[in-house]
């Protein structure tokens, strides 16, 4: 089955395994997924992730990070920008959720970035997804 929106589906695919508390979820492998894996573990909601080769497009598994209680780390993630409505901001409109302790996954021409490293850099995009 073909697949049309792989962010959106991984995001699901986290908010899932998230709500069930599971250690590891599997996302397809694209260049756009492994940009947000890796903005995920640089600003602490994931532990790490891995990438399996496996002689076609590949996998993703993403190992959760949960508190020291057992409590979420990833409340909510939220797709902003889809494939029938694309979302544009410069650095100065970019969001910040929860005033700073969320963070907005941002593709810009350097690369996929949180909205802290945008501003840091002053570079905009296209807003992604919402993490907090």
């Amino acid at each position: 089955m073909s697949q049309q929106d792989l962010t959106a589906d991984m995001l699901t695919r986290i908010r899932n395994a998230v709500r069930n508390h599971a250690k590891t979820v599997r996302c397809l492998n694209n260049k756009l997924n492994r940009g947000v894996a890796k903005v995920l573990v640089e600003e602490g909601f994931v532990q790490s992730f891995n990438v399996i080769d496996d002689g076609r497009q590949g996998f993703i598994d993403v190992k959760l990070k949960y508190g020291s209680r057992g409590e979420q780390v990833i409340n909510s993630i939220k797709r902003i920008s889809k494939p029938g409505r694309r979302v544009y901001s410069n650095v100065s409109d970019l969001p910040r959720p929860l005033q700073g302790l969320g963070i907005a996954i941002v593709s810009t021409s350097s690369g996929i970035m949180s909205d802290r490293v945008c501003r840091e850099k002053q570079v905009g995009g296209e807003v992604v997804a919402l993490v907090n």
